[in-house]
């Protein structure tokens, strides 16, 4: 459609962007990035989905020379429309380094609002060294059984929440396959982890249904996913141990948030 690039009218993306330069404006900071988080990065947003703006920042190096820790994270009033908050460099290099799952899902985001290349392309290099299969594969399936338990326990549910439960539980399968981090984009983790045809039938019918439908739209219990996720959060407990990465050098996050503060 002529004016929308992954789902973003150029009118959004421009409100977007100018809500970022405010945020440098006011707060002092330089935003090295910024992406779609939620159901439009992941490729299953309904019309009346809101914009899930997730950003990284760098401040000046004066910032960093304080005897007390300064809050590491800016966050603006949500509304109906828009919801962003973002994380300080220092911050976001410590739960890398930890491998945090959702910060490495946004560095995959189909949709980038802004980026400072050298920064995140340095980032995105390392990306598999850090990466913990063990770790992502605990994150996503606690996901899925909170998210079933809590949302899909009736015979009428709410549409988006399965895939809440289907996205985490394909992500699962995708690490455990040893294909590290899970893809961001929906379309391409069903790809890679469904290949029954009934399924996969399904859950492309219900991807449909949910594109057109609102937020809050309820509709029958899907039976092919229900029973596929039952399955899985059975099962999941009693597969294998995954391997993780051995201790590694802090030293090149330490050079990566020394170079990005002495540019700022």
């Amino acid at each position: 459609m002529k004016g929308i690039i992954n789902g973003v009218s150029h009118t959004m993306r421009e409100k977007i962007q100018q809500q970022l330069e405010g945020i440098e404006k006011r707060y002092g900071v330089r935003v090295l990035y910024a992406c779609e988080s939620g159901s439009r990065g992941w490729g299953f947003a309904s019309p009346d989905s809101d914009y899930d703006v997730r950003f990284l920042y760098v401040h000046p190096p004066e910032w960093y020379l304080r005897v007390e820790p300064q809050r590491d994270v800016i966050e603006l009033p949500i509304d109906s429309e828009l919801d962003i908050c973002g994380w300080e460099w220092r911050k976001a290099l410590g739960l890398f380094k930890r491998a945090n799952p959702t910060l490495i899902e946004w560095l995959d985001s189909p949709i980038v609002y802004q980026e400072e290349t050298e920064s995140i392309a340095a980032l995105r290099a390392i990306m598999p060294e850090w990466f913990s299969a063990q770790r992502a594969r605990w994150h996503y399936f606690s996901m899925a059984r909170k998210n079933f338990r809590g949302y899909l326990q009736g015979e009428e549910v709410r549409l988006k929440k399965y895939f809440y439960v289907l996205r985490p539980l394909l992500a699962v399968r995708w690490i455990e396959a040893g294909r590290g981090a899970p893809p961001m984009p929906f379309a391409q983790l069903v790809a890679g982890t469904v290949d029954d045809p009934l399924l996969l039938a399904e859950i492309n019918e219900l991807l449909e249904v949910k594109q057109r439908a609102g937020e809050a739209a309820y509709g029958p219990r899907r039976e092919q996913i229900h029973a596929f996720i039952t399955r899985e959060l059975n099962s999941a407990e009693e597969r294998c141990v995954l391997a993780d990465n051995g201790q590694l050098s802090d030293q090149m996050l330490d050079e990566l948030l020394y170079r990005t503060v002495m540019t700022c």
